[in-house]
């Protein structure tokens, strides 16, 4: 009797496509959202560093993993969300060391209003700091993706319908090297 567990080939189509620049790539993700499709079904290639180290290699152009399954990725993030995030971070780090602060205070003094005054200030450099560091990991990202051939996206179509839907807007969006790829995932049955 073999004791082996029985494995089984799920299918997972996905729309794979190819931009040339940023803008195009978030314009189309807001219009497959726009017509249904959910954000986690869109992904992009991991970093460079990510891919070498979970390939075991480096990679010259993007065409190399755009049928890949093992290609690491990363859930897509918007041009604007990036802008949120960081705005996000200046408000905390602008507002809390000086509500925490003020919270700590009994009574009001000339020093306790000076050393408040010096937490958010420096919450507010500290929050610059990290939103120039978002914009320049992002911004690197993008352009080490671009000298490799393009930013490669990767959206789950799971019907016809959603294939068909997927495929006709991002060719809308400018995307190149636009085609489905059927990602089998093998699952472990017991």
């Amino acid at each position: 009797m073999n004791d082996a567990p029985f494995k089984a080939k799920v299918s997972m189509i996905q729309a794979v496509a190819v931009f040339q620049d940023a803008a195009n790539l978030d314009a189309a993700v807001a219009s497959l959202v726009e017509a249904g499709f959910d954000r986690d079904d869109v992904s992009l290639l991991a970093s460079e560093a990510t891919v070498e180290d979970k390939l075991g290699h480096r990679y010259e152009r993007i065409e190399e993993l755009e049928d890949s399954a093992e290609a690491p990725r990363v859930a897509y993030r918007s041009l604007d969300e990036f802008a949120e995030t960081e705005r996000t971070i200046a408000n905390v780090l602008t507002y809390l060391p000086a509500i925490i602060a003020a919270g700590t205070v009994v009574a009001s003094t000339g020093v306790v209003a000076a050393a408040i005054a010096g937490t958010a200030i420096s919450g507010a450099v500290l929050s610059t700091v990290l939103a120039r560091w978002i914009d320049k990991a992002h911004a690197e990202h993008l352009q080490e993706q671009l000298e490799h051939g393009g930013l490669l996206l990767w959206v789950n179509a799971p019907t016809v319908e959603k294939q068909g839907v997927a495929f006709r807007l991002l060719k809308e969006h400018a995307a190149t090297d636009v085609h489905l790829h059927d990602f089998a995932e093998t699952e472990n049955q017991s």
